[in-house]
């Protein structure tokens, strides 16, 4: 598998990216490309490892040591194939995922692992560039009509899908584009929303139906619904998490989804800035780690804020694997994204306590705490406040990226939808509802989570509708199932 010895004599290369105080100048994507003999090498370095643990650390299942042996091979149109086989839209992983794959790599054991997400990224771009992607019209329908609610990863996997079966797929999408996540979540310095578009244009060529400012239950009557065979419920886990402190209607404190995607629908032209959400000259705080917060840090760089400054209430990550965070499981370990190499200060085990007003009720400081995690053995580990550490921190825009608890509540109350005891739309494994004909995939079944993960739960949804539809079906599937909860 690639080069026998490819991954004793090459060493893990990345891309070059533009410096950053030249990229905080724009929202484009700042990757340079890496030329194609270095990245033959890079496929070469994956391993003849026997079991490749990298299937199981990818939730598609990708079969990654095949199209990275194509890639070493020259052979760009079939690593493609092998690529498209498991996922719709490498070019969103590509750019997106966290890569559990390249946490489960073989080779990470002892070296930096493969760069198997980047190699995804030049796969499918290399496919676009020769003209290899195109669209596969079904030579036959079916006569069934499905309607896909959510235009995001899940949705947009779950119609393709659909629709490669013969049937009549209309995808219903309350914002003014379709994308969900892709387009209003994620800014364009991680991806550039052509690369949406030029997916879209696939897709309709294909044959899917797109409605766009539809809102079920709201513009567009849960009844009409009726007219369709079967329903797949592929919406986000929207409901952000709030904190219910002391000052937290003050102006300034903004969720940072609402934040991240005014700026978004600003750089596609839709309207100008709001100064609620410019941080343009202002000591910017971003409250919680992970991605959003990340984003919300390049954001706000790239508007000029005078400072910017992210609190997270866990304690700083360890640089390399803890005894009890072994390989091949997800890595806890410190992270450092490209938006924190824009400028940040980071500070760990700190609560915010009070969000602090002036007397025109606008933000102008934060008061926090630092706070330790008593670990018992057989216990949650116990937060605890460490005495005399509180402190002010001057600031007059704090955003809230804190996760979220669910999806919105009004479309299952609408329809009369099952809840989990997670708060998300309660789906068996055949990804059924409690009515017979609406299924759910991505966040609104499993909750918050990765693209990756969204575009998983949209293939395998879309085989179980199938298979209601039409009694059998040839979609591919991870498992089979149970059968409907009615």
């Amino acid at each position: 598998m690639g080069e026998i010895r490819g991954f004793l004599e090459y060493e893990r290369k990345n891309e070059d990216t533009i410096l950053p105080q030249d990229r905080i100048k724009n929202y484009n994507e700042f990757q340079k490309e890496l030329p194609t003999e270095e990245l033959k090498k890079q496929g070469g370095r994956c391993m003849d490892c026997g079991i490749p643990f990298c299937h199981s650390g990818c939730p598609l299942g990708n079969l990654i040591p095949d199209f990275n042996h194509a890639v070493y091979r020259n052979e760009w149109q079939k690593a493609l194939s092998i690529l498209h086989a498991t996922n719709n839209f490498p070019e969103f992983t590509g750019r997106l995922c966290p890569a559990p794959c390249e946490s489960a790599c073989v080779l990470g054991i002892i070296e930096p692992p493969v760069a198997i997400e980047m190699i995804e990224k030049y796969i499918v771009e290399r496919g676009f560039k020769e003209g290899w992607i195109k669209p596969e019209i079904p030579s036959l329908r079916t006569g069934k009509k499905v309607a896909v609610i959510g235009s995001g990863p899940a949705g947009l996997a779950a119609a393709q899908q659909l629709n490669r079966a013969g049937h009549e797929v209309t995808v219903l999408e309350r914002g003014a584009k379709p994308g969900g996540l892709l387009r209003y979540g994620i800014p364009d310095f991680k991806l550039e929303k052509k690369i949406i578009d030029r997916r879209l244009e696939i897709l309709e060529a294909e044959g899917i139906i797109f409605k766009t400012e539809t809102e079920v239950g709201n513009n567009y009557d849960i009844a009409e619904l009726d007219g369709f065979d079967a329903v797949v419920l592929c919406g986000g886990a929207t409901d952000k998490r709030k904190l219910p402190i002391p000052g937290s209607d003050a102006e300034g404190v903004v969720q940072a989804m609402d934040f991240l995607t005014h700026n978004n629908q600003h750089v596609d032209g839709l309207h100008k800035l709001d100064s609620k959400y410019n941080a343009n000259g202002r000591n910017v705080i971003v409250i919680g780690g992970g991605d959003t917060g990340s984003d919300c840090v390049g954001t706000s760089n790239r508007h000029g804020a005078k400072s910017v400054t992210n609190f997270e209430i866990m304690p700083l990550p360890p640089e390399q694997r803890s005894k009890d965070n072994p390989w091949p499981y997800w890595p806890f370990t410190m992270k450092t994204s490209s938006s924190h190499e824009e400028g940040v200060e980071r500070n760990w085990s700190i609560q915010t306590k009070e969000f602090i007003k002036d007397e025109s009720d606008k933000l102008k400081a934060l008061k926090t705490v630092e706070v330790e995690w008593i670990k018992r053995p057989g216990l949650r580990p116990e937060l605890k406040e460490i005495e005399g550490s509180e402190k002010e921190w001057p600031c007059d825009l704090a955003l809230l990226s804190l996760g979220f608890t669910g999806p919105e509540k009004s479309l299952s109350e609408k329809m009369g939808l099952e809840i989990d005891e997670r708060t998300n739309i309660k789906g068996n494994k055949s990804y059924f509802t409690n009515k017979k004909n609406v299924f759910v995939a991505g966040d609104m079944r499993r909750g918050q989570s990765l693209i990756v993960w969204a575009i998983s739960e949209g293939r395998e949804a879309a085989h179980h509708v199938d298979k209601f539809l039409m009694g059998k079906s040839k979609l591919p599937v991870k498992g089979e199932g149970d059968l409907p909860q009615v």
